[in-house]
């Protein structure tokens, strides 16, 4: 297999991901939003004149610009390059798709790693205006924010090598070796699950170590949301596949204030927009999609 080192196959992953992307982006400080890893043709017109009335989120925002909260680590969707500072990705562009139709131009977005523990304390401080992560939505989480969307339906997957026949789905990993990050919930649901014997269960602090793995063969599938999976997948599209047979419902939403409906509501319309309108087809198949796995628009939910 071609699969890279570890540091070699993020970067030029990465690239591989930004090589098309638009020209003109901001320059200056590292934290503000640049090209999204999408194909040029993926610009969102600003809207002119937009009213949130009652959300003093969007009151903030008019003064002081956007402060999205996103992740820099996790190729196809959030991703940082080290280089140039940029955040390339799915939800990047997710991102960017809604502060248009929000009214904000590109050059008033500022973009702020938030790690999964931080996130909800970030969004009630308001140091971002609203974050989108792989945040799933949960009744737990909705007693501290609040969620427009769903904009993707994830699931738990399987990333295996492309020429791996026998791994079809969960219930084909007896004996085989599977990969994940130490103490999350997809690989406790395979323990839990007794999907493979206790002894086939490796754990690392990185879904990249388990990437290597597959790549050396030390490991059979390495295991999480298929959303994740699919970023690298698209990185290495000849020797990586996801099986596609998920195995939970992982709905993601963007996160915002608890108390800010108006803002929810809006955000909502924009994400409905660009489901009816394809442009969420457009920003998918220019990131995740180049895994070479479809997706399945989500409904959204709304409350």
């Amino acid at each position: 297999m071609r699969i890279r080192t570890l540091a070699a196959g993020l970067l030029v992953g990465a690239l591989a991901l930004t090589a098309c992307g638009k020209a003109g982006s901001p320059t200056g400080d590292a934290q503000q939003g640049g090209d999204g890893g999408a194909a040029q043709s993926l610009t969102y017109p600003v809207a002119q004149n937009v009213d949130v009335a009652g959300s003093a989120t969007f009151t903030k925002i008019k003064s002081n610009g956007l402060t999205i909260g996103v992740k820099d680590d996790q190729p196809g969707l959030g991703l940082k390059d080290p280089t140039t500072g940029k955040y390339t990705g799915f939800d990047v562009e997710i991102a960017k798709m809604i502060a248009a139709g929000l009214g904000v131009d590109e050059s008033k977005i500022t973009f702020k790693t938030v790690d999964s523990g931080a996130r909800e304390a970030a969004i009630a401080n308001g140091d971002v205006d609203y974050y989108v992560g792989t945040y799933t939505i949960n009744d737990k989480r909705k007693q501290q924010v609040s969620f427009a969307g769903p904009y993707f339906q994830a699931g738990q997957d399987l990333l295996v090598r492309k020429d791996d026949t026998s791994i079809t789905g969960p219930e084909t990993l007896k004996g085989k070796k599977v990969c994940s990050v130490t103490g999350s919930t997809p690989i406790q649901r395979v323990r839990d699950q007794g999907l493979t014997e206790p002894n086939n269960i490796v754990e690392f602090q990185k879904y990249s170590q388990c990437v290597e793995k597959l790549a050396t063969k030390e490991v059979d599938a390495l295991t999480t949301d298929d959303a994740i999976l699919k970023g690298y997948a698209a990185q290495e599209p000849d020797t990586l596949k996801v099986v596609g047979k998920t195995f939970s419902q992982e709905p993601y939403g963007i996160g915002l204030n608890k108390d800010d409906s108006a803002l929810r509501n809006k955000i909502d319309d924009l994400l409905q927009a660009a489901l009816d309108d394809g442009t969420w087809q457009k920003i998918y198949d220019a990131t995740l999609g180049k895994s070479g796995s479809a997706a399945t628009k989500p409904t959204i939910q709304r409350y």
